[in-house]
Parts: structure tokens; sequence; C-alpha cells
């Protein structure tokens, strides 16, 4: 058992009493059981369970069937061990989940009747939140160059959004992307389930909350979002843009406050059209004319990530977004493109930090 002091609670304006809470640490074999090998595995990206029968894990960025057999039983106690530390439920009325756990590893579950018949889980673990984008650089994800175009244009308070399939390396950029910032800004996060951490000395972290059991007390990524602003931020940062919240963050970002986030999209180009298409979901008001200048002024840089055949994670394409808009759509410039070999300096010749290309 393990002891811990929480932060100290005001009964009145003069008397300050810290609480006392005891909790069990975590114990990563009872907790996973059968799969806690795989938990402590550090080449282990991820795991998922498609039935007690069929066990994946990701290694360097490639799937592979293990030889692990686990009982219908096996598989939902797993989920009511892990579940217990996440404070959620799943049930018949909530047949998901997105959970994250102790260790920083996101837990997604989802049961029959959603699923034909079997319990469906996903553990992603976190194993390069902590890099920076000179390790990134270094482990191929980018270059030097481009290492330190992207350091100084968060220095100097562009918005930046990152874009790119599932399992591209999204999280693990931005979250090295927003430790770039300057130690003194305050920088608040907004995410579904906490994933960022940032190394940042003044940083608030936020999550969305989920409907009760009588389906009451839901708190939306739109509702943090116009929450953070009355927060003091210095910067904003929204893990994932998935629907109506791009409105808000466009807002927020058009008001002067710098920010970032990520969003699911094939190109640079294919984020732009998502990031214009997304606030319609707002509201019947909410117009192509209006969003078009909207995001054409609000964002600065585009970052493209893929995960490559070979399971390599890297910067595809930095593109501008030049503050110019035609035919409801803003405009953009490619800075850096991969080719599939190297590196090719784009077209753009007007970004505004001075001898960008040099690095």
């Amino acid at each position: 058992m393990e002891t811990l002091q929480s932060p100290i609670i005001p009964t009145r304006a003069s008397e300050y009493v810290p609480i006392q809470v005891t909790i069990e640490k975590m114990d990563i074999d009872v907790t996973y059981g059968p799969i806690s090998d795989f938990m402590k595995d550090a080449t282990v990206e991820e795991i998922w369970i498609n039935s007690p029968e069929r066990v994946f894990v990701a290694r360097g960025g490639k799937s592979e069937l293990t030889n692990l057999v686990l009982t219908h039983s096996d598989v939902k106690q797993l989920v009511d061990r892990i579940l217990m530390w996440s404070g959620r439920r799943i049930d018949l009325s909530s047949p998901f989940v997105d959970a994250q756990l102790p260790d920083g590893s996101r837990l997604h579950v989802v049961i029959p009747e959603i699923t034909a018949e079997h319990w469906c889980i996903n553990i992603r673990k976190h194993l390069h939140r902590s890099l920076g984008l000179i390790d990134l650089a270094n482990r191929g994800m980018m270059t030097a160059e481009i290492s330190s175009l992207l350091t100084r244009s968060v220095k100097s308070g562009m918005n930046i959004l990152v874009s790119g399939g599932t399992q591209s390396g999204k999280t693990t950029l931005l979250n090295a992307l927003v430790s770039q910032a300057p130690v003194q800004e305050r920088v608040i996060t907004i995410e579904e389930v906490f994933e960022l951490k940032p190394q940042l000395p003044d940083v608030v972290a936020m999550q969305v909350r989920t409907p009760n059991l009588q389906g009451d007390g839901e708190i939306p990524m739109r509702r943090l979002i116009k929450e953070a602003l009355r927060m003091r931020p210095s910067r904003i940062i929204v893990g994932e843009v998935r629907e109506a919240e791009a409105l808000d963050l466009l807002i927020a970002l058009n008001s002067g406050l710098p920010g970032m986030g990520t969003i699911h999209a094939n190109s640079a180009k294919d984020a732009v059209i998502k990031l214009q298409t997304l606030p319609l979901l707002a509201g019947e008001n909410i117009s192509h004319k209006f969003i078009a200048p909207t995001v054409a002024s609000a964002l600065d840089l585009i970052v493209q990530v893929k995960l490559e055949s070979d399971g390599n994670r890297r910067i595809h394409e930095v593109s501008w977004v030049t503050g110019r808009f035609e035919h409801d759509r803003a405009e953009i410039e490619s800075l850096w493109k991969w080719n599939g070999n190297e590196y090719i300096r784009g077209i753009a010749t007007d970004f505004p930090l001075e001898n960008w290309w040099k690095g």
C-alpha cells in the first residue's frame, strides 16, 4: 500500500487541511494477468484482442498474431480489473469505453451486440511520449532541418495542425511540438482521454466526461474549449479534432491565441478540406463562406505524418497555410515533401520565418 498526499483543500478562507488518500499500487502481473508479459515488453506498441483465441500485438509498426489463447471469462475479468483504475464503465447501455490507464496506456473496449460475438479490446501503449523533436529526427521521422523549422515555428507562436492516419505518430509528434513552447507559457490541453504529457512547468490537462447511468453529466470537447479560454491560456492544445469542436478551436485560434491539434486525414490538402467541413456540424447557420477565410487566417502549418509499410513513421509533408483562399478553399503551399527517398523543398517562398530552408 502507498500513501499519497492530495492537494490541500480549503475548508474556510484561513484554514487548509491536507487530505490523506490511501491507494494500492498497481501490480502489472495481477491487473493484466495473461497479457502482462506484453505490457512489460518495451518493444510492444499495442495489444488487441479480437476474440479469446486471436490476440495480436504490434511491434515496430507491424502487427503479429501471438500464440496466446484465452477464454471468454479471461477476457471479461481482464476488462473488469483494468476498468477499476479508470473510473469508467461498460455495459449494455454503454457498450463502448475509452479510458487511460495508470501507466499512460489507452484502453478501448467494445462489447456485443455492437460486435458480432466477442469482446474487442485495444490497449495502446505510449512508449515515445517523452521524445523531443531532435529524438524523433534521430529516429528518422524527419530531418534535422525540419526539426529546426518546427521548433522555431512553435516558439514563434504559429498554429500547427498534425494530420495523418491511425498509428501514424500524430500524438507523439504533437507532444514533442508542445514541449517546444517557451517555459513561461501556460498550456491547456484538451483530449478525449489523457495522452499528452508535454515537458513544461505550467500545464493544465482536461479530458471529456461521458454521461452517467442516467444519461446526465456529459461534458463534451466543445465545452472544454470554451472553459479553457477562461483559464488564462498562453496556448491551447486539442488532442484530436473530430467533430463540431473544430469550430470552437478555429474561433479560439482566430482570436490570437496560439494552438495546436491533430486530425485524421490522408494529406495536408485533405486536412484543410476536413477542417472546413467539420464546423458545419455545429449548426445550419455555419457556411463554407464563413469557414474558408477563418481556416485561412487561423492556421499556419500542417504537418502530415504517415505509418509506412516497413513500420517506420515519417513526416511526409510540411505545408504552409498562406492566409489566402480561393473558391471557398484555404490555400496551402509545400515547404518540405518526402518523395520516397529524400525530402524535396517545396514551392513556398514567402513563409514568415526567414531562411526557413536552412534549418
